[in-house]
This record gives structure tokens, sequence and C-alpha cells, in this order.
């Protein structure tokens, strides 16, 4: 599954803990134009959709071969993006100018997870 559909939106929100979210991406690229695809969409978000919404890059990396791991579980790419909260990562999702621009997101991928993450006390 690539895309986000209503009904995952809808229980991120019914499962909120409240403050902010990370959201752990991991990116498998389609082979031919995947990476230039992904790319496109990140520079289509730019800074307006992304400051729209509060959102900041934490982390971005290539993946390496895995060290532990099923076989074909080694990902191209890791993204860790902060957000205020969920409201306003389902909100980015739902505003007609993401979704413009979401399909190079799709277009790109052959697989991926996107999991929420809240912070935990140490």
């Amino acid at each position: 599954m690539i895309d986000i559909d209503d009904r995952e939106l809808d229980a991120l929100l019914a499962d909120d803990p409240g403050g902010p979210v990370v959201m752990l991406n991991l990116l498998r690229f389609r082979p031919e134009g995947g990476r230039e695809s992904y790319q496109r969409y990140a520079e289509a978000l730019g800074h307006t959709i992304n400051a729209r919404y509060g959102l900041s890059v934490e982390y971005l990396g290539d993946g390496g071969r895995a060290l532990v791991a099923e076989d074909g579980q080694a990902w191209d790419m890791v993204v860790l993006v902060r957000y205020p909260d969920r409201r306003a990562f389902a909100a980015m999702v739902r505003d007609p100018d993401y979704q413009a621009v979401a399909h190079l997101r799709s277009d790109a991928l052959v697989e991926s997870v996107l999991q929420p993450t809240s912070p935990v006390a140490v």
C-alpha cells in the first residue's frame, strides 16, 4: 500500500495521544525514475505546504544493506518528518494543494511504510 485513505487518517486521529508526531517513512523506489519522482514530490511540497502545516524533516538518509532483517527488507531511503500533531498531518494529506502533487510520491514508490511515532519520556 502506497497511498493513505480517509479511513486510515480517521484511525490515526482516533488513536491520537496528543502532542507532536514523527512519521517514519521507509521507501522503496521504482527502478526506473522512482528516486527522481520522489525528488520532484519533495520539491513540490517546498516551503509552502511544509510551512502551512508546521512540518520539518528531521532526518533523510539513503538506505544500505540491512544487517538484521528478512530478505527484501532493505529500504532505499528513510525519512523522519515531525508534525506539530496528528491533526496537522491529516489536514496536510487532505489539502487540495497536497493532493495535486501526491501522485509524484505514488509514482515514485513500489513499497512504503508510513508509521506514526510518539515521543517516549526517558
